[in-house]
């Protein structure tokens, strides 16, 4: 479903709250061409000033940023306007953020890479869809063993040693497994 391009005197107003300065220019970009007025600020630290000056109908937030994670962003924005749209994208989607994300008020939860139509598709759709195929196969270990790590390291806000220790591991084996898989 594709939104009705908004006329120049009625710009919808889009945030952007990712701290990758080359992803949010060019989202910018697409953004502002489809007649968006669109901000930016690039972590948690920057968006109460942003929402002094705008109160966004639309958000597009990363979900790992420095300092606090996106997720700390979208319950800000939903606190400010429950009903700004906010879609959280991320390049490490699991199970755990995805539920967190809708809990705290995101309409929309995407894998990176996403593009501005994905995006705008995201906040065109209000409801769930019940006829989306289900999987016939399961998680499989090693899935369920990174989306385990993925969220111990968000709980203590991405520190290795204390992630570590609560997953019962050796501090140098956590490190091992998060070289050969990126977290973001």
């Amino acid at each position: 479903m594709q939104l009705d391009r908004p006329s120049q005197v009625d710009k919808p107003s889009l945030l952007i709250v990712d701290d990758d300065a080359t992803f949010s220019y060019a989202l910018r970009r697409s953004f502002e061409r489809r007649g968006y007025e669109v901000a930016v600020c690039e972590r948690v630290g920057a968006l109460a000033a942003a929402l002094e000056n705008m109160s966004p109908e639309f958000a597009i937030v990363d979900l790992k940023l420095i300092g606090p994670s996106g997720l700390e962003c979208v319950r800000i924005l939903h606190q400010h306007d429950p009903s700004t749209k906010i879609v959280v994208l991320t390049g490490f989607a699991s199970i755990a953020t995805a539920v967190e994300a809708i809990k705290l008020g995101a309409c929309h939860y995407l894998a990176k890479p996403s593009n501005a139509d994905d995006i705008e598709a995201a906040f065109g759709r209000d409801a769930g869809d019940c006829n989306i195929a289900l999987s016939a196969r399961p998680s499989s270990i090693k899935t369920l063993e990174w989306e385990r790590i993925h969220e111990t390291l968000a709980d203590t806000e991405f520190n290795i040693s204390e992630a570590a220790r609560r997953l019962g591991m050796h501090r140098r084996t956590l490190a091992r497994k998060l070289s050969k898989r990126r977290v973001d």
